[in-house]
């Protein structure tokens, strides 16, 4: 029994050391949690942020789309930029096709007054014999095409002068067929302006449009490389305010639980 004794009691000091140690450590976790009470809590707001956010590797992809992207949208750009600037000068080369066939127009229209005002004198008397009717027919053929080689008539027109149709008599003293192949490019002046007018109008239309469409390839370009990746919508605030509602009010048993209502819970909307 003293050997029992004696045994049990050297191991006395050891066991004391061990569980010493031990409630000190307890102490001092007790101690840490008591100064700092977060640790305890559980944030699952946190987690679920983190759960929800993108890893590196989505974020290297995302960055590479949006960079293709960019690139895509730059390049869409200065085509756009450049068919803009062609249509441009096609406008302006409408507008210098206008102010000629005006200034052509206004050119026959002093013709026809000048002959206009000839006409009202009297006209000269000359014999009314084959010969002189075959020779004033030449002098409208040959009248008439020297206009159409200075692109004066048309060829319709020109078929008309040796049809003798729509008001092309060859019949005629030479000073009146002046005055109605005079009438005939005025007329024909008149419709080469108000058709330039309207591929003018159509080409100011065109390169409006062609304008629009790079400026907003370019206004697109340049968000798109300016583009920040943005955090995506979380659920964050539902389950923060559910936990302060869990905070505020008591757990209630199965039998404080009142009747719900049955039908269409709202929606939220995102």
């Amino acid at each position: 029994m003293q050997d029992v004794y004696s045994s049990v009691l050297l191991d006395v000091p050891r066991a004391a050391v061990i569980w010493l140690s031990l409630l000190g450590v307890v102490a001092v976790t007790v101690a840490g949690l008591l100064l700092r009470p977060g640790r305890l809590r559980f944030d699952a707001g946190s987690r679920i942020r983190r759960a929800a956010m993108p890893s590196e590797l989505e974020l290297a992809e995302e960055a590479r789309e949006r960079s293709r992207y960019a690139g895509e949208i730059s390049v869409a750009a200065e085509r756009a930029a450049a068919t803009a600037a062609r249509l441009r000068a096609e406008w302006l080369t409408a507008q210098e096709e206008v102010e000629a066939a005006w200034q052509a127009y206004e050119a026959a229209e002093a013709d026809v007054r000048r002959l206009t005002v000839a006409g009202a004198m009297p006209l000269p008397r000359t014999v009314r014999t084959p010969a002189e009717y075959a020779e004033r027919e030449r002098f409208l053929h040959r009248a008439a095409l020297d206009a159409y080689w200075r692109k004066e008539l048309s060829v319709e027109q020109l078929s008309d002068v040796f049809a003798h149709r729509d008001g092309w008599d060859p019949r005629l003293h030479p000073v009146e067929q002046e005055l109605v192949l005079r009438r005939a490019v005025r007329d024909n002046m008149l419709a080469r302006q108000r058709a330039a007018r309207e591929r003018e109008q159509d080409a100011w239309r065109a390169a409006e449009t062609a304008a629009e469409a790079a400026r907003s390839l370019r206004d697109e370009a340049f968000a798109a490389v300016s583009r920040r990746p943005e955090e995506s919508p979380s659920l964050l605030p539902l389950i923060e305010g559910a936990t302060e509602q869990t905070r505020e009010f008591p757990v209630v048993t199965g039998r404080d639980v009142p009747s719900v209502a049955r039908g269409r819970a709202a929606v939220v909307a995102y």
